[in-house]
């Protein structure tokens, strides 16, 4: 397939979708992702796409595709990943959990739990664990509204996290490398996902196969600071192999079988 007509092919997903990660368009292709990167690469420079989380929208669609478009990318991902995570939490235990869609599918594993606390900013998860009536000790961190993502952020959201101790952070970044860290689109995402791992024993990174290899904006995170690293049965062995030597522990079916 000539480059001309996999452009025309990305333009077309990409009317239907909004957004559509590098991995997608590869499979959708059958291409590599390296040749996926460079489509990308030449439809950005002439103005027609912008590349975001791993991935890409259509310019002028603002500079990050909006939270309910977000939720429905990767969906089998996000829930492949909640599963996974929500093993972690032994009875009894208090977690913290920001903003994010990935988070929020993990809100729907975390309503069937009884007996923990959970801290959250996210008021979409905050309203799943209501709904459910779990016997779940919830706290919403009060704060400001600032976008179309349904958390609280800014100064009294960051204090108020300073009042709890928690045994693991659940977080949903943008993006994760293990040379550079872990980041998020904005600054006020990135200061509450700092927070948050600076109150836990142990950190957690929600990230699909589409963000591992991947830096954003706003970094809030060494690699050394994160414990585990929760991904998809999509992720490839090489990129998991960079977090060999960061001692943060892989859970996923790839590293499983490895």
């Amino acid at each position: 397939m000539w480059p001309k007509e996999r452009h025309q092919r990305i333009l077309s997903l990409l009317n239907n979708k909004s957004l559509v990660s590098a991995n997608d368009l590869a499979e959708f292709l059958s291409v590599s992702r390296e040749t996926v990167r460079r489509d990308l690469l030449e439809l950005e420079n002439s103005g027609l796409i912008d590349r975001v989380h791993g991935g890409a929208v259509l310019a002028n669609k603002g500079d990050e595709a909006p939270f309910e478009k977000r939720k429905n990318v990767q969906t089998r991902a996000k829930q492949d990943i909640a599963r996974k995570a929500v093993s972690l939490i032994k009875p009894g235990e208090s977690i913290m959990v920001d903003a994010g869609t990935t988070t929020s599918a993990f809100g729907h594993y975390l309503a069937k739990l009884a007996g923990i606390m959970v801290v959250t900013n996210s008021i979409d998860i905050a309203q799943t664990i209501k709904a459910s009536g779990a016997d779940i000790d919830l706290i919403l961190l009060g704060g400001q509204l600032t976008s179309d993502v349904p958390a609280t952020y800014g100064e009294l959201t960051l204090s108020e996290i300073q009042r709890f101790n928690v045994n693991l952070a659940f977080i949903s970044p943008v993006a994760i490398d293990a040379d550079k860290g872990v980041f998020s689109y904005a600054l006020k995402e990135a200061e509450v996902a700092k927070a948050m791992i600076s109150k836990a024993s142990k950190s957690v990174i929600l990230s699909d196969h589409s963000k591992i290899g991947e830096t954003n904006r706003v970094r809030f995170a060494e690699t050394n600071e994160i414990n585990y690293l929760i991904t998809d049965s999509r992720v490839k062995p090489e990129q998991l192999k960079p977090f060999e030597k960061t001692g943060v522990e892989i859970i996923s079916e790839k590293s499983n079988k490895d």
